[in-house]
């Protein structure tokens, strides 16, 4: 039976509401129960408002919903999504339904799936309740704002039997998988160490408020975080081009540790083959003031070390790989063999990664999952049923890479921590530290 939408909205401000039951044939349908995936967007600021713009251009897809709690921008999102049906006729109505609150989403039974690019804190209730209600996800990066969430979520991908793609998508650029796969394969012998490079720990909130202007609900934003308030650091009003700076504040994000971490540190867990683990401990650097120098060590002794650096750089008994965006560097025995890092060192990139492959990876036995379009990869799962390439495995377990480094900095404690049960080893760490007081009447 199919909860009302009364009662779905009633019951899904907390996540203890039971779930929706859908038929059978549904779970197991090789393709959405519509001709198109029908999607509905919960957070359209800069990111969610990209978002919208790549997934309005499949053909496979149909928006019909959009969801920020600041009603300059899901009016704008709203206009952006007529606008392009009003000019192809033939990809949907321009009938597009704007709403403040992410429960009218989810209340409707016509949304196959649903993109979340809200603030880190908003990713983990919406998306479980998402999964309850029988829709797919696409959900930003780092997939959760705590290790309890991640596992929660994780759990939730499992019990409801739906996809979820997190917003990883240097694992569908092609510069990192190759980088991965010469790791992978041997070709700079045993890994050491892996240095990444990214910005500082979270910091607490200490902003002072600002008058705020009508048309945003305060409330809502804040949500599961305690109540604070209103400065338009954390929440700018209307449409805005650049990434706001709740990002670096422990009640809404993670600080850059979340922010890039989620993304050099994916591709660490990558290169060393640790997609279904993580680290064993976590060790804070000896300073307690220093905002970088905490490291992660694995089982196998390997430590992945928080750094100023290359992005992704990778030390092995014979060589180093090193990768970022648009750069990649192979070194051998002392020698650069090859690499691109920008058009005036000569080459391209789509050639260097080339020579790579044929030079190094023509016969390897390792070959990791290639995908060359982030969202192309998730409509595609949507339809095969797969496990996309950042799945809620892969995307939970970076993100627990990057909340375990955090607490180390938080706390300035070495943390021993099993990754094989998702939980601190006995006698270390703190539960607290998994989790976080939830503002009533939200709870995960």
């Amino acid at each position: 039976m199919k909860s009302s939408r009364r009662s779905f909205l009633k019951t899904a401000s907390v996540l203890t509401a039971a779930p929706f039951l859908l038929p059978s044939r549904v779970w197991s349908a090789e393709t959405p129960p519509n001709d198109r995936l029908v999607m509905g967007f919960i957070g359209v600021g800069k990111q969610g408002r990209y978002l919208l713009s790549s997934f309005l251009s499949r053909k496979v897809c149909r928006v019909v919903a959009v969801c920020d709690v600041d009603t300059t921008r899901r009016t704008s999102a709203q206009e952006m999504v007529n606008g392009y049906y009003t000019q192809h006729a033939d990809a949907g109505s321009p009938d597009c339904a704007a709403y403040n609150d992410f429960r009218d989403v989810l209340a409707r039974e016509d949304i196959n799936a649903v993109c979340i690019a809200t603030p880190d804190h908003w990713h983990t209730i919406p998306a479980i309740a998402a999964l309850e209600s029988g829709k797919d996800v696409y959900c930003e990066k780092p997939l959760t704002h705590n290790i309890h969430e991640a596992v929660t979520l994780m759990n939730a991908v499992a019990a409801n039997r739906r996809v979820l793609q997190t917003g990883s998508m240097q694992r569908s650029m092609k510069e990192f998988r190759v980088a991965c796969e010469l790791v992978r394969n041997g070709v700079v012998g045993t890994i050491s160490r892996v240095e990444c490079s990214f910005g500082p720990p979270g910091i607490p909130c200490d902003l002072p408020e600002e008058e705020m202007e009508p048309g945003l609900d305060w409330n809502l934003w804040v949500g599961p975080a305690p109540m604070r308030p209103y400065n338009s650091i954390l929440s700018p009003r209307g449409v805005h081009d650049h990434f706001p700076d709740w990002r670096n504040y422990r009640e809404f994000g993670g600080g850059m540790v979340c922010d890039w971490g989620a993304h050099h540190l994916d591709i660490a867990q990558w290169g060393l083959d640790m997609d279904e683990s993580g680290p064993i401990e976590v060790h804070p650097p000896e300073d307690p003031a220093a905002m970088a120098g905490g490291v992660l060590q694995y089982a196998n002794g390997v430590r992945v070390i928080h750094m100023d650096g290359f992005g992704a750089h990778f030390y092995g008994s014979g060589g180093e790989v090193k990768v970022n965006r648009g750069r990649i560097e192979l070194v051998l025995n002392g020698e650069r063999v090859a690499g691109f890092v920008d058009r005036d060192s000569g080459g391209s990139l789509e050639s260097t990664l080339q020579q790579l492959e044929n030079e190094y990876l023509s016969d390897a036995k390792v070959r990791l999952y290639q995908s060359y379009d982030h969202i192309q990869d998730f409509l595609d799962c949507v339809k095969s049923r797969r496990k996309p390439i950042t799945s809620e495995v892969v995307g939970g377990r970076s993100a627990i890479c990057c909340h375990l480094l955090n607490q180390a900095y938080y706390n300035h404690a070495v943390i021993k921590w099993q990754p094989e049960r998702m939980q601190f080893a006995p006698g270390s760490g703190d539960p607290a530290w998994l989790t976080r007081n939830y503002r009533e009447p939200w709870n995960v």
